[in-house]
């Protein structure tokens, strides 16, 4: 690879951010794109060995905006126990329903431009397990060819199957993929854009792959991100609607179902906000828990994850994994 540039231009079709309006962001996404010339492949290695040594892991204790819990329904957050959070920024949680298998995104210094970000060797999605009630020491999940440059996040996973975006040698711009898990890693990755006129963003397919929920900017919303909808019929996901009780002038984005189906969750203003299905629709929206919070991520139990960034003097320093435990 020596040599070789590899150009990421920003692509209008997809809204792909790490953070929830925060001032600065912990992966590479379609709005940050930029040229990125690699002299060689990074070797990957153990991510702790590539947080700065001054960095400072923030204990709740410190949190200047402590998230709260506003639904009695839930204790309040705690960070994810074990060895999961860093004093790097771990954000864009994604746990499976049944709650034994948590992916998320690092990254060991937010100080480092996201350009820059994909050459450390340590950037990248993790996955930890849930083994005799504890979770495990993360390790590196690989969604590319050895010696291939790619930055990948926005992870889903639904089965055997996970959806995840990415800016990678040989593509312009981010793209969608999908990779498939038989018998050990994940592999077999392969190209999975969306129609292009929908723009989706961060997204959620139903447990019965029939509706598809996303954040994008496309014309038609009321502002900002907005929460859209749609429909599969025959294999092909038809025009999106916007899912407007959710919506506002600000923007809304990174949803999520739990995996009943019946609770749409997603971001807003800094917190994480929850609608209901009734009626064949979905009810007004209320707010569950804030600040800094974002990026929901629901088991079957009902357990709530999201990420959580802190933030002194009006600069974010790193970002955890948050869990609210249903009561």
């Amino acid at each position: 690879m020596s040599g070789r540039a590899i150009v990421l231009r920003a692509s209008a079709g997809f809204i792909l951010a790490a953070t929830v309006s925060c001032a600065r962001t912990t992966r590479p996404t379609a709005r940050d794109a930029s040229t990125i010339i690699p002299t060689a492949m990074p070797t990957m290695i153990d991510r702790v060995s590539r947080i700065p040594a001054q960095a400072v892991k923030i204990s709740p204790g410190m949190d200047e905006h402590p998230p709260i819990v506003y639904s009695n329904e839930f204790e309040q957050p705690v960070p994810v126990p074990g060895p999961v959070n860093t004093a790097g920024a771990e954000d864009s949680p994604f746990v499976t329903p049944d709650g034994n298998t948590l992916y998320f995104f690092f990254t060991p210094d937010v100080d480092v431009p996201v350009q820059q970000q994909i050459l450390d060797g340590a950037t990248g999605m993790y996955v930890t397990r849930m083994e005799a009630g504890e979770w495990s020491k993360p390790t590196r999940v690989t969604l590319q060819d050895p010696g291939r440059l790619a930055g990948d996040g926005c992870e889903f996973v639904q089965g055997e199957v996970m959806w995840f975006c990415s800016v990678r040698e040989g593509y312009t711009g981010v793209h969608w993929f999908t990779a498939e898990h038989r018998n050990g890693p994940w592999q077999n990755w392969q190209l999975a854009d969306f129609d292009s006129e929908y723009q989706v963003g961060e997204f959620y397919i139903s447990a019965d792959d029939t509706e598809l929920f996303f954040g994008s900017e496309r014309p038609g919303g009321k502002g900002g991100l907005d929460i859209w909808g749609s429909k599969g019929m025959g294999g092909v996901w038809q025009q999106p609607t916007n899912i407007s009780v959710v919506n506002t002038i600000d923007s809304e984005g990174w949803p999520a179902l739990n995996p009943a189906g019946d609770e749409l969750w997603f971001a807003r203003n800094h917190g994480v906000w929850r609608s209901r299905r009734a009626g064949g629709g979905w009810t007004e929206p209320e707010l569950v828990v804030s600040p800094l919070a974002g990026e929901p991520s629901i088991d079957s139990d009902g357990n709530l994850y999201f990420v959580h960034h802190f933030y002194k003097d009006d600069e974010m320093i790193e970002a955890d994994i948050y869990v609210a435990y249903r009561k």
